[in-house]
């Protein structure tokens, strides 16, 4: 939800908006967390209705990440590496969308995660 939100915010006003959300990720508490929710929802549901309506409906979801500590929470977010070596194996798994086996599978990520580590990236 922390990258989908701003798709729903035009270009001019995406880093006053990234600075609303940071009030809510960055609460020490849940209850200060949803209160900032509640403040950033009422600033821009005038401007951007869809923005945070998610984000308010799923609430229940997204609370428990308040009962960790903020180092905790940093390690909960990936990688770019990580989503680009996502990005790879859904690139394999378009262009063979059938696999004969769970083993077929794994040798086409284990060859793909091999040639780009080879390239470097």
């Amino acid at each position: 939800m922390v990258r989908n939100t701003p798709f729903y915010v035009s270009e001019k006003n995406k880093k006053s908006f990234a600075a609303d959300l940071k009030t809510i990720h960055h609460a020490a508490a849940e209850s200060t967390g949803f209160s900032n929710m509640l403040e950033v929802k009422e600033k821009w549901d005038k401007v951007y209705l869809n923005a945070m309506k998610r984000r308010n409906d799923n609430w229940d979801v997204n609370c428990p990440i308040f009962k960790f500590s903020m180092t905790v929470c940093r390690a909960f977010y990936t990688t770019n590496a990580i989503e680009s070596l996502n990005s790879q194996y859904r690139s394999i798994n378009t262009g063979r969308p059938v696999f004969p086996s769970e083993e077929a599978l794994k040798k086409v990520f284990n060859l793909e995660y091999s040639s780009l580590r080879k390239n470097g990236r």
